[in-house]
């Protein structure tokens, strides 16, 4: 077969690629989670399925599941594939009547228990990452000056709440130990980019810069040049070089969103060195991080495999940092590395994490053999799906 028709094939490949993931999006998984994972009840999401799509009841439903999920509705109703906006906005409505400040304290409640009542008060920094996540889409679907009201306030109580020595944030408070994580962090930069993008305010960039200087300087290692994921309350690694952990998946998150960071902000003042950690991030993630055509769900900071189970989110993070890629590489197209991954794991993720046989539902988790090992269906990962799937949608699919 000659080079002519090999990359016609991948061509055709691609697109056939594109309509697999927005029939089972559009048709299947939005449809899925908007009505056996939404309580009309309550205006709440459910937390998880099972794999007959039937929903679990949790004794808590944490702030951060409700928030991906209202942020996903709005995004695919923006996107112009899918409108279940209208419960989305009911749902937002909901959640702040119940998690802020609902124990009379500042800050947002971590969950709530059956009865509607806090049950979790822990302010947790992770969640309202996600809370002004959510509440950036809902204002670009809605354009209620209110909502970024709440956002204004909520960042003023994560800066009086958490702010630690040092830079940074603590994880939560009270806090459940002396360890400081990146994790919150990435998510909490995620929401500023969006609302930067969706109000324009430079006040939320501004936000955005901080934490990316804090990424670069103290969670990337300066000795191993891996993103690392814990440490003290310093910011010094925890373990010795060699021996911190490193999930892959966070390599290709942080990837995109510096990427983002630098397609939002393209004055910023070091545009080469972004580019560069951006480069260097995915470099490492796709050299170390992958094995039998997988992402792995941890290695160590000297790029050996530490974990070798899977989970549904990595694969998604690299699927949708493939896709970018290639879009911005219209004129000087992938790599065949490149190209051939992004086959690869998008026939892989459907074979072995998004069967037929769950009509829109997944498979979180499995062991390095292959093995499921969850009961369950969690609602938490749509946000991450739903992520990489847009960027397959064909132009006329969006808004």
């Amino acid at each position: 077969m000659n080079d002519h028709v090999v990359e016609k094939h991948k061509a055709l490949s691609g697109i056939a690629q594109g309509d697999q993931w927005t029939t089972w999006t559009v048709q299947k998984a939005l449809p899925l989670w908007a009505r056996a994972g939404y309580d009309r009840k309550r205006h709440l999401y459910h937390e998880r399925l099972t794999f007959d799509a039937a929903p679990i009841e949790m004794p808590d439903l944490r702030v951060m599941v409700q928030a991906r999920q209202i942020a996903t509705f709005c995004r695919a109703a923006l996107d112009g594939v899918f409108d279940a906006s209208h419960d989305a906005l009911a749902c937002l409505s909901e959640v702040q009547g119940r998690y802020w400040r609902s124990d009379d304290q500042p800050g947002w409640v971590f969950a709530l228990g059956p009865d509607g009542r806090p049950s979790k008060t822990t302010r947790d920094l992770y969640a309202h990452a996600f809370i002004l996540f959510a509440y950036a889409w809902a204002y670009r679907l809605s354009g209620d000056r209110k909502l970024i009201e709440v956002v204004n306030e909520t960042i003023s109580e994560i800066e009086n709440i958490f702010q630690a020595p040092g830079g940074g944030f603590w994880d939560a408070v009270p806090a459940p130990d002396n360890i400081r994580r990146q994790n919150p962090h990435m998510h909490l930069l995620e929401a500023y980019l969006v609302l930067f993008e969706v109000t324009e305010d430079q006040f939320y960039m501004e936000k955005a810069q901080q934490l990316i200087t804090l990424a670069r300087e103290k969670f990337i290692s300066s000795g191993s040049g891996m993103l690392l994921e814990f440490f003290d309350t310093d910011w010094t690694p925890c373990k010795a070089l060699g021996h911190n952990s490193v999930e892959p998946g966070h390599l290709f998150e942080w990837s995109w969103l510096l990427g983002e960071a630098t397609r939002l902000n393209p004055e910023e003042n070091d545009h080469e060195g972004m580019c560069s950690t951006v480069e260097r991030l995915f470099a490492a993630g796709v050299q170390y991080g992958i094995l039998n055509g997988l992402v792995c769900d941890s290695i160590t900071d000297r790029g050996t495999m530490a974990q070798m189970s899977t989970r549904i989110w990595p694969q998604t993070e690299l699927m949708r940092l493939l896709m970018c890629r290639k879009k911005m590489s219209v004129k000087n197209p992938l790599n065949r590395q490149e190209d051939d991954l992004l086959f690869s794991v998008t026939k892989k993720f459907f074979a072995e994490y998004a069967p037929e046989t769950l009509q829109g539902g997944w498979i979180d988790r499995r062991a390095a053999d292959g093995t499921i090992t969850v009961d369950h269906m969690p609602a938490s990962s749509l946000y991450h799906i739903y992520g990489s799937a847009r960027e397959f949608f064909r132009p006329t699919g969006r808004l």
